[in-house]
């Protein structure tokens, strides 16, 4: 079990991977890609349960599915540092013929990635349909999903959330992005989506808010309680309240950064506040 420091550092790390990569290609996600830095870095290295090699069937073991494809750059940046894949391939990414390309996809082989994502809204139907598998293998490991916030403006996650309810998919636990940004603008402004948990738990779905959302240990504890509230009858909704770019003041609480690369000078700036931790690519 890595120690608090350890996954600071590695948190750290990976903003600095977030940043270089987009901003070699002038082209990627960073502001939700640094507002989940912390809560993909936990995951994988203290809240899932996962075999030594990855598999595509993933008996035996936790699973996966970003939803909102287009935050890679923090999910090929934890794959690559928790050893699904050479950490120096991050040097490929959005590259013609890369392996990481935009948004994940499963046709090149990348070690990690179960299904294609970036058309947004559709995550929650392919999780459900893992977690429904799980049960009928008489597999006990759980299920985990990420969404954008704004995500859920798509209608598929509704059918998919209702449906999650009425079958009793007790063995997932699907994490919302809550940072209150999208692409356009403020979601509030763009399309206002009420109260989610309200939202949720009319739907049948236990639901648990983590308010400090860019804190590790928070999201330890937090995390740590949803897995207690699976397998009694309802499935598991956690609202993550972050901040879109996290760790670099320049990018934090706007929607400007959603899809945009730091340019040589932003860059510079955005890496001093981000201290080499383990090492770049």
């Amino acid at each position: 079990m890595p120690k608090l420091q350890e996954l600071q550092d590695l948190t750290v790390q990976v903003r600095r991977d977030i940043l270089r990569m987009v901003h070699k290609v002038n082209s990627g996600h960073p502001g939700g890609s640094l507002g989940c830095t912390e809560f993909i870095v936990a995951l994988y290295n203290e809240i899932m349960e996962l075999k030594d090699k990855f598999e595509m069937n993933g008996k035996g073991e936790d699973l996966f599915f970003l939803s909102n494809g287009h935050i890679s750059p923090v999910f090929y940046s934890v794959l690559a540092r928790k050893g699904y894949f050479p950490i120096k391939e991050l040097n490929t990414f959005r590259l013609i013929d890369s392996r990481l390309q935009g948004h994940p996809t499963t046709h090149e082989g990348l070690p990690g990635v179960r299904i294609a994502s970036g058309s947004l809204g559709q995550g929650m139907s392919v999780a459900l349909g893992a977690a429904q598998a799980k049960k009928l293998n008489k597999d006990s490991k759980l299920v985990y999903t990420l969404h954008g916030d704004g995500e859920l403006q798509e209608g598929q996650n509704w059918e998919a959330i209702m449906y999650a309810a009425g079958k009793k998919v007790d063995n997932i636990i699907a994490t919302i992005d809550y940072n209150g940004q999208q692409i356009d603008g403020a979601t509030e402004d763009v399309l206002p989506m009420g109260d989610l948990k309200k939202k949720f738990e009319a739907f049948g779905w236990d639901v648990l808010d983590i308010k400090e959302g860019n804190d590790l240990e928070a999201i330890l504890k937090g995390m740590k309680e949803a897995k207690s509230r699976t397998g009694k009858g309802k499935p598991v909704c956690v609202l993550l309240h972050t901040v879109m770019g996290h760790g670099v003041d320049f990018m934090m609480y706007t929607h400007a950064w959603h899809g945009k690369a730091p340019n040589d000078e932003q860059l510079a700036t955005a890496l001093a506040q981000n201290p080499e931790t383990l090492g770049d690519y």
